[in-house]
């Protein structure tokens, strides 16, 4: 059974070094040790909980989000993806295995632990916010077959948002630090993407903290204002206020 996620920031090699201190920011974590044979990886510690969010300077390629999805027996779980239309791509001597979805999001499936859910920081202005949600943005062409894939492979069931179709959740057996969202784009076609959001009960004050941060507003919208970060990678904050799961 998946026990729990982390999202992967994945930077290009350009963007590393201010990726990495933008969200050690944002998020108000500490930075790990650097590790990897490059240094190439770090982890984002949130002051109590686990850890859910870490970071990778990638060789090539543009920066993005990959997912970790924890498991007992990542051979056996990533031979079950498979057998759900997965593409095994590498498997690790460490144990962990390397895949993309059917619709071409690349995950990870590891075995490390994971149980407990971090707290919201609250901030000098008396706010709090925290990383709460991954949200897989599929285009149409895809989309029945990546959410049925994602379902069975996180033991989950999607709740489709009764205001918003395109929206659903999928609603694992048990609490993780990080929600996941599937969001239907008009798109027809496009790869799979997956993008972060942050919830908080003070939409307006997070945003321009965030944008004192480098950060840069692109669309508002009226439950969630869309963020670059100062490389470009889209994210989400949200009203959704990250102790109650509920909307301010």
């Amino acid at each position: 059974m998946v026990f729990w996620v982390t999202a992967f920031l994945d930077f290009a090699a350009d963007d590393a070094e201010r990726g990495l201190a933008f969200w050690r920011d944002v998020t108000g974590y500490a930075v790990s040790a650097r590790r990897g044979e490059d240094d190439e990886f770090a982890t984002l510690v949130p002051p109590d909980g686990d850890e859910f969010l870490k970071v990778q300077r990638r060789g090539e390629g543009s920066s993005r989000i990959h997912l970790d999805v924890h498991h007992h027996d990542p051979r056996a779980a990533a031979d079950r993806a498979v057998e759900r239309g997965a593409h095994e791509v590498f498997a690790s001597p460490h144990g962990y295995v390397v895949l993309t979805s059917p619709g071409g999001l690349t995950f990870c499936i590891v075995s490390h632990p994971g149980q407990r859910r971090p707290t919201p920081v609250v901030w000098p202005t008396g706010h709090h916010s925290m990383v709460y949600q991954v949200c897989l943005d599929l285009p149409t062409a895809t989309y029945e077959q990546e959410l049925a894939f994602w379902t069975a492979t996180l033991g989950a069931r999607a709740e489709v948002l009764a205001s918003r179709a395109e929206f659903s959740w999928l609603r694992p057996p048990r609490q993780f630090a990080l929600d996941l969202l599937v969001q239907r784009l008009d798109d027809a076609h496009g790869p799979v993407r997956a993008h972060l959001d942050l919830g908080t009960p003070q939409r307006p004050a997070e945003v321009a903290r965030h944008e004192g941060l480098g950060a840069t507003a692109l669309v508002t919208e009226e439950f969630w204002t869309v963020m670059a970060d100062p490389g470009g990678l889209r994210y989400c904050i949200t009203d959704r206020d990250p102790r109650t799961g509920r909307l301010a």
